[in-house]
């Protein structure tokens, strides 16, 4: 009987030990940009990382979300906190800027750059990435709109990384899902987000 316990309590202490270890080889899966990405008037919970990290425990893939979302962020600070994502080595990355250089009607040019840099600089890592697609209220006009959304597809198809054209395509017409803002989602929103973005991701997972 002191044999049992003894092997049993060993076997107990061995697998406590191993448990955060096993959790810390989860591959890292970060969520890189703006106030979609934050959860903008959300609790944390709320945002789409924590959404898509549920899906992806359920779906059975083991990594582990962070979220890299900043309020307010345009494609020049994406690449200004470029080196802070590329230290975590991550396996995966989800790019989700540009909406704000929209808004604020920014050179597309620019815009064009400095995804590009983003997008080569995560590629160069051996890094693999999905790019969200984002477009503009149709205020801003059918040309510069046009140019905004051509922006990803074109950066998308040069880099050769994943791409969802229009990460709000399932919330068009679903009510509950916007924020009277009419730009941020709600957690609602956020939980058909991480669906929309799922459906990219997973070439580029593994199980």
């Amino acid at each position: 009987m002191v044999d049992v316990r003894r092997t049993f309590l060993v076997s107990t202490l061995f697998l406590l030990a191993v448990f955060p270890l096993v959790a810390a080889e989860k591959p890292l899966l970060i969520c890189y940009g703006d106030s979609i990405t934050a959860g903008y008037n959300l609790v944390e919970s709320q945002a789409y990382p924590a959404a898509l990290q549920l899906d992806l425990d359920r779906l059975g893939y083991h990594y582990r979300v962070k979220n890299m979302g900043t309020s307010g962020a345009t494609t020049k600070d994406a690449i200004e906190g470029l080196q802070s994502v590329i230290d975590l080595h991550p396996a995966v990355v989800i790019v989700e800027f540009g909406g704000n250089d929209g808004l604020r009607g920014l050179p597309l040019v620019q815009t064009r750059r400095n995804l590009d840099t983003v997008l080569t600089t995560l590629t160069a890592a051996h890094i693999r990435v999905l790019l969200a697609g984002i477009t503009l209220p149709p205020n801003y006009g059918p040309d510069y709109i046009q140019q905004f959304d051509k922006t990803f597809r074109d950066l998308a198809a040069m880099h050769h990384v994943a791409f969802v054209p229009m990460i709000y395509k399932n919330l068009i017409h679903q009510p509950g899902t916007i924020q009277p803002d009419g730009i941020h989602p709600t957690a609602k929103g956020s939980a058909i987000l991480a669906e929309t973005l799922l459906a990219g991701l997973r070439p580029l997972l593994k199980k």
